[in-house]
């Protein structure tokens, strides 16, 4: 609340926020799109590996060409966006208020994160895949500097931390939190040769459409979804599943009905879980009122009183009474971003953030594998992310999903079979192996938690 008076007043005193963006992908261009029209913000700096892709994102949403700067890097921004492939040029040319990090390399993710903790920038993570492989350090070391480190609002994990939030802040009981999906069981599966006709599309328009076919997979496969919903556990505290999400076929109507424990004639192992609900039957017919765009929350009435409250204030509920459930149809992903930006760099709030180490995405095998192959990560062709408690994968010396790329693996693998640390060869001195290891060592289970 307030924020855009805020931003109004930041504007008014001549002092916007400043924004530098690293990544000029879907999410950041939708994110420019209405930067440009939001008071009191300034985008300061767009880095991409490409620069005539940022600057063509941002001529795409409106930003005139004057209104663009290629030239050698200033010593200080002006109100024009400075464009380049050089990270560190924008980090120390001049104080910003916030980065947005929206690469979606996990690797990177991690490294631009450290380095504006070193500088004492104000970190927005669309990254999630960067969040889930180290998030609670980061935080942590955000922390440490005096900073904050947020996920991204309009994003669904933001989004499900802030149903959470509300549900807590007015004395519910969390039952169950997470997302809508397209779901069957042989998606785990597919691969960027597949993924077009699960998604209804032919290859040839996914390509004139710019579509990338291993990203869209890794939302099919169910990679993503799990990255997600462990950003969630660690922001709120919730569990996983410890058998991986079951993804059960769920409407909007339903969610009070199945989003409960099993012993209330649920389908969840306990109470106080993420999950996500498919937006298909097993059959591959579809649910009528699915929340395949959505987030939702489930929550138990703390009596007899608010049950009957529930119910004279037509909430959704089971047939007790007793659960009910709040949702939210869609989410508008980077076209929301600036609401963690002005709260980041505004009240220095983040739209959730890392508070423990609960959930971790493991590398899963998708086929027999041969010792001697290179992993492709997430989305990709030999391996899908799968959700493990923390506790378990750690246990089980698991391979985080994001540093599932270019591992070379020493042994075979059987298809469905969990890869660990010692089923591969890479550089186990990077920066985001030891910054994960450390991750590890200090917010395990029974260790260190930030809040």
């Amino acid at each position: 609340m307030n924020l855009y008076a805020l931003l109004k007043s930041r504007e008014q005193q001549g002092r916007p926020v400043r924004v530098g963006v690293i990544g000029a992908g879907k999410f950041a261009t939708m994110f420019l799109s209405q930067a440009r029209h939001t008071p009191g913000m300034h985008i300061s700096a767009v880095v991409d590996l490409f620069p005539d892709r940022a600057c063509a994102a941002l001529q795409q949403v409106g930003w005139s060409s004057e209104s663009i700067c290629t030239a050698a890097a200033p010593t200080a921004f002006d109100h024009r966006v400075y464009v380049t492939d050089d990270v560190s040029t924008v980090l120390q040319a001049d104080r910003l208020d916030v980065v947005v990090e929206a690469t979606g390399d996990p690797i990177a993710g991690v490294h631009h994160a450290l380095l504006c903790c070193d500088v004492g920038i104000n970190i927005v993570m669309v990254n999630v895949e960067a969040d889930v492989l180290c998030g609670t350090a980061l935080a942590y070391q955000a922390r440490r500097a005096g900073l904050v480190y947020s996920l991204a609002y309009g994003d669904q994990p933001a989004l499900i931390a802030e149903q959470v939030d509300w549900a807590r802040a007015v004395g519910l009981e969390v039952v169950s939190a997470g997302k809508g999906t397209k779901y069957l069981p042989s998606y785990h599966a597919s691969t960027p040769d597949t993924v077009w006709e699960h998604y209804g599309i032919t290859p040839s328009g996914a390509a004139e459409a710019g579509m990338n076919p291993q990203m869209f997979n890794s939302f099919l496969d169910g990679t993503k979804s799990s990255i997600e919903m462990a950003a969630v556990a660690n922001a709120t505290g919730l569990k996983p599943p410890r058998d991986g999400l079951a993804f059960p076929p769920c409407g909007i109507a339903e969610l009070p009905v199945k989003m409960k424990p099993r012993a209330d004639g649920g389908v969840l192992h306990e109470s106080g879980m993420v999950e996500v609900v498919s937006s298909l039957n097993r059959d591959g017919s579809a649910i009528d009122d699915d929340l395949r765009w959505g987030v939702y929350v489930t929550f138990r009435a703390s009596s007899a009183y608010v049950a009957r409250c529930f119910s004279q204030y037509g909430m959704n509920t089971d047939s007790s009474g007793q659960y009910a459930a709040l949702h939210r149809p869609y989410h508008l992903i980077g076209l929301e971003l600036g609401i963690s930006v002005a709260s980041v760099a505004l009240r220095g709030e983040a739209t959730a953030s890392p508070v423990a180490f609960n959930g971790d995405v493991i590398a899963v095998a998708k086929r027999d594998l041969k010792s001697g192959e290179t992993l492709d990560g997430e989305g990709g062709y030999t391996v899908w992310g799968r959700i493990y408690r923390a506790a378990d994968s750690i246990a089980m010396g698991g391979l985080p999903i994001g540093l599932a790329k270019d591992a070379a693996l020493v042994r075979n693998l059987a298809a469905g079979e969990p890869v660990t640390w010692t089923d591969v060869r890479f550089d186990m001195d990077s920066e985001a192996v030891r910054t994960r290891r450390e991750m590890e060592q200090m917010f395990g289970p029974g260790r260190l938690q930030i809040a």
